[in-house]
């Protein structure tokens, strides 16, 4: 059973970065990928990254290709999204999930377990 648990979030201006950390708790013989999402008020859920269970490789969503990068830590346990030259749109609850798959996805529904999310808020 995994739990996830994200950080890192708070409000910068417009141009600004921030770090996201996403922690996983417990176990599981299955393998797993990771994925970042963001929900704005009155917007769906999207995705924003992801990356695929060895690590070997990313995926951005257009929007945020060339700002974002996600990476991991050597035991994979914790993932982050480093975020720069942030924008106002850019403003969103921010999640980290996990899919029982070895490939990932941008897409939301493959995922199982969700984290609580961390609000982000860019000023212009």
């Amino acid at each position: 059973q995994l739990q996830l648990v994200e950080s890192g979030g708070g409000s910068v201006q417009s141009g600004g970065s921030l770090r996201l950390s996403c922690v996983v708790h417990g176990d599981t013989e299955d393998p797993y990928s990771i994925g970042w999402f963001r929900q704005a008020p009155g917007k769906e859920r999207e995705g924003v990254a992801c990356m695929t269970q060895s690590g070997k490789s990313t995926y951005y969503a257009d929007s945020v290709k060339g700002r974002f990068t996600m990476s991991r830590d050597n035991n994979g346990k914790t993932v982050y999204l480093q975020m720069d030259s942030l924008k106002p749109e850019d403003t969103a609850v921010y999640y980290c999930a996990a899919r029982p798959t070895i490939l990932c996805s941008l897409s939301l529904t493959p995922y199982k377990t969700w984290g609580l999310g961390t609000q982000v808020t860019v000023s212009s």
